[in-house]
Formats: C-alpha cells, structure tokens, sequence
C-alpha cells in the first residue's frame, strides 16, 4: 500500500450510504438532507460525466437544485476519471464540508470508488499511452475474452479477479505487466489502514433478493421511457462513437450501445439490460458483505427511514460532528440492523 501520508490520515466523521443499484440509496440520502445540515457527496462512477443522467439515474435538475451533489457532472464523458481521482476530491470534499460545520454523506454504490476511499491505493506506475492504444485496437480487432486469456496465462490470480467482459481492468493489467514486467497481482498490498473507522456505514438493500430483482426491472422500464436510447445515441455520436470509453462501458449504457449497433434487437433490450444490472448489484452486494460496521437496512420496510433518521441523529452526537452553530439538531436514535441478504 501506498506510503503516501494523505492516504493513510483518518477522515472526519461521516456518513456512508451504499448498496446495489436501485436500492433506493438516493432517496434516504434525501431524506437526511431534508432533517440535517448535509453535504452530499455522490460515489458514483457514471454520475461524474455530464450528460449521462438517464442511464445512471442521476437526480433530475430541480432535486440537484434543492439538493446538490459534489463530484456530479464534474467531466465530460470523453475525459477519464479514476478512483485515485475519485479519492482525492472526496477526501476534499468531506474536508470541506466539516470544516463548514456540515455532516458529510457519502453517497453511491461504486464499491471500487468507496475502497479506494476508505482503505487507500497502491502506488503505481504512470500510464503508457502509446501501448493502451495498442491494447484498446487489439480488443477492438481480437475481442476482450482473448486478452483476458492472455492476462490469465500471464497472471492466473488477475484471471481469475477480472472479469472477461471487463476491458478497462484487463487493459490496464496487461498495461502493469508491460511497464513493471512484474505479474500485476504482485503489486497490490491489499487492504490498507481503515481510513473511516469513525463513519456510519449503511447498506441499504432489501432483504429479498426478488424484491431487487423487481426494482431493478422497473427501473429498466423507466429509463427507457425517460429517453435511455437516445441519450446514448446523443453521447456516442458527440465522441465520434468511441465505444472504448469507459463512461460508454457502464452496464445500461454498454447494452444500449449493442442494440444500436445493431447486436441486439429493441425488443431483447430491456432483458439484456435487466440482467446485467443483476449481475452488477450482485458484484456490489459481494463487495459491501466484506466491510467492517456496515448497517443493514431493507428500503421495502416502513420504518426504515425513521429508524435511519435517528441512527444517524445519534451518530451526530455520539462522533461530535456537529458544532454549536451548524444547525444539526442532535436526537437519540436506537440502531436497525437486518441480516445479511439472501
């Protein structure tokens, strides 16, 4: 890990609310904004670039409005942004908010984004922009499946932890491997220091994986109707179709992608989408069931949101967040923990 002091000084007190996709995360992060003195901090890799707001169920204009999220549309989708950048301005961004005598509330499900967060990076070599090219036209021309052998011959332990249909992580593994001739499994240290040990960390998922399930079509659904296509077709062409962008690589946006070009019909869309999404909320909820602290909420429980409101009011005064002159009103609240979803 990283011998950088900014990655291993502890964070101020905040709150982190997480979970998979269509959980409902936003809305309970609303909810707090409505009752407390809030910033709200989005982690959320899509919701960063500017005119990717259907696919990433971004807050519409007015609620971003009422309600601003730092670190939304803050780049264009040709431009790249990573969990080291990510890292660094929230860390600023909670920094900030503190400082401004406001709770910080983390805010997003990007697992990736979040570790980077709370546990730090490890150092490594600078891009090779001239060999990353050379990878990106060989995907384009071999197919990514034939770099992931590639990597997995060279690398079994980065085989077996990216996935086939993961271009951005197996280009950059064979890029390590190019520059350091090391196996990129080997530069990675592993978790680092818990930079948020003082945070409230709450997972918001329901207890039924159908129920989930469910959400996530219905979502597809909306997103359909609120112009998805489109959306993307307005995208794609603005950069000249680079479909190597990693904006452009999300789930929802690399399916809607496939039925443009044609590899998918309108009709197999929305089952397409439904299930990759599936897939994704899986990867979060495997990745969340691995942190320390996490509180476990079900969105589809009445009370819920009350029971969060008052964890969270109890946390203010139990962390000290809040000063004598910051507006947050400090009340008792008793901890709701479900089990680990199934």
């Amino acid at each position: 890990m990283t011998g950088n002091a900014e990655q291993v000084r502890p964070l101020p007190p905040c709150v982190v609310i997480t979970g998979p996709t269509a959980a409902g995360k936003t809305e309970f992060a609303l909810s707090l904004a409505e009752r407390f003195a809030v910033r709200l901090i989005s982690v959320d890799s899509v919701q960063v670039y500017r005119g990717l707001d259907v696919g990433s169920a971004k807050p519409d204009r007015q609620t971003l409005a009422r309600f601003p999220h730092a670190l939304v549309d803050i780049r264009d989708p040709g431009e790249p942004y990573t969990a080291a950048d990510f890292a660094r301005d929230a860390e600023a961004e909670i920094r900030s908010a503190r400082a401004a005598g406001r709770i910080p509330v983390v805010v997003g499900g990007t697992a990736l984004y979040l570790r980077a967060l709370r546990y730090g990076l490890d150092s490594m070599p600078r891009a090779d922009p001239a060999y990353r090219n050379r990878l990106a036209a060989r995907g384009k021309r071999e197919g990514w499946p034939a770099l992931h052998a590639e990597l997995a011959d060279l690398d079994p332990a980065s085989g077996r932890a990216i996935r086939p249909q993961d271009p951005q992580r197996i280009q950059r593994a064979l890029e390590l491997h190019h520059v350091t001739k090391q196996r990129p499994s080997e530069l990675r240290s592993g978790r680092g220091r818990d930079r948020m040990r003082s945070s409230l960390m709450i997972v918001i998922t329901p207890a039924n994986r159908a129920a989930l399930h469910r959400r996530i079509a219905l979502r597809w659904e909306g997103m359909l109707e609120r112009g998805l296509v489109e959306e993307v077709q307005r995208v794609a062409e603005a950069e000249g179709w680079n479909l190597d962008l990693p904006a452009l690589r999300a789930v929802g946006y690399r399916q809607t992608l496939a039925y443009l070009s044609g590899s998918i019909s309108r009709s197999e869309l929305p089952a397409r989408g439904a299930a990759a999404t599936r897939q994704l909320a899986k990867r979060q909820l495997t990745a969340f069931r691995q942190w320390a602290g996490g509180l476990w909420y079900d969105p589809l429980n009445q009370s819920t949101n009350d029971r969060i409101i008052r964890r969270v009011g109890r946390f203010i005064g139990d962390a000290d967040c809040a000063g004598p002159d910051s507006g947050v009103r400090q009340i008792p609240a008793v901890a709701a923990l479900i089990p680990d979803p199934e």
